[in-house]
């Protein structure tokens, strides 16, 4: 393993983490990666989890919690997250501080020792986060990856003040928008959204959900165009090297584009995008339209499921990674 590699600096980051928390708090974070249930987790609403809670670590470990998490996200998406993790205090002020949320209900895991082991992971999660990060010497498999926001926009005297999934809701708006008239009846396959994102909290996301919308084959060059940028958004929330690596695996003929309920903003509404080994779903689920969830998922390898398949065809007899 290179010591500049991606993998690298997470495996450094994991490291100085795990040793800057006492005894208790290092026997919450470091989990052993052969405890599928805690590993194949994500829970993006407000739920006891797995794991070590940052609103119990002091500053410094705080601090290094962040920097693992950033290893794992591009710089605007790390921006996002940290967006997503101040509205707690917002949305808890709307609700009356009736539930008391807080900034810090976040919660990290490490799964494996990442100095030692040859397989490890490790998660960030809290309400509306949930990044998974799946190592193997210098590979890397990015997924799940969920950010949303409650509320999804603030606004002032009729603008916005915050929108932090503004880009996800507005580029796939626009792609609808730029549809021909018998493309768009193909990609809108309901007229009501669905509660939430049909892959929710499962362990699992490797089940195609049908419809499927249309097929960017079946679109035109400019239609084609913004499915591509549209894919190309979801993937840039990862560091450039596995952004560039799932770009090239994609080809955006293969891909659907499916949306759900009304188009004019302010109302329910969810779309998603399927490929080979991609999903990514949108909903914003509120009666208003200002309660997103957003996530970016690859059915065949979340939480490492590709990463595990080499490692067990390389290493035919070794034990499973615990």
């Amino acid at each position: 393993m290179t010591n500049d590699s991606l993998a690298a600096r997470m495996r450094a980051a994991a490291s100085t983490l795990l040793a800057g928390l006492d005894e208790p708090q290092r026997a919450l974070a470091g989990l052993a990666f052969g405890d599928d249930q805690a590993r194949r987790w994500i829970e993006y609403r407000p739920r006891p989890r797995p794991g070590a809670c940052l609103a119990d670590f002091d500053r410094t470990a705080r601090k290094a919690a962040h920097r693992l998490l950033a290893t794992g996200l591009s710089p605007h998406a790390y921006a996002q997250a940290m967006t997503v993790v101040a509205l707690e205090e917002v949305l808890d002020r709307r609700e009356g501080w009736a539930r008391g949320r807080h900034s810090n209900d976040y919660w990290v895991a490490v799964f494996g020792d990442p100095a030692a082991d040859e397989v490890w992971s490790w998660r960030f999660e809290g309400h509306h986060l949930s990044v998974t990060m799946t190592v193997r010497g210098d590979e890397v498999s990015p997924a799940p990856v969920f950010l949303g926001a409650n509320p999804a926009r603030v606004e002032y005297a009729g603008r916005p003040v915050m929108r932090p999934l503004a880009p996800e809701e507005d580029l796939a708006r626009e792609l609808l928008a730029a549809l021909r008239p018998e493309a768009r009846g193909e990609a809108i396959v309901s007229d009501q959204a669905p509660a939430d994102n049909y892959t929710s909290v499962s362990p699992r996301a490797d089940v195609p959900i049908e419809p499927l919308g249309i097929a960017g084959a079946r679109l035109d060059p400019t239609g084609r165009a913004m499915l591509h940028q549209l894919v190309a958004l979801y993937l840039a929330r990862l560091p450039d090297e596995l952004a560039a690596r799932e770009a090239d695996r994609l080809d955006v003929r293969e891909l659907h584009f499916a949306w759900e309920g009304p188009t004019r903003p302010g109302q329910r509404h969810y779309y998603r995008v399927q490929g080979p080994d991609l999903l990514i779903e949108y909903d914003n689920t509120t009666d208003d339209g200002n309660h997103a969830h957003t996530v970016l998922r690859r059915p065949a390898s979340d939480f490492g499921d590709d990463i595990l398949s080499r490692h067990r065809a390389e290493n035919p007899h070794s034990a499973a990674p615990r």
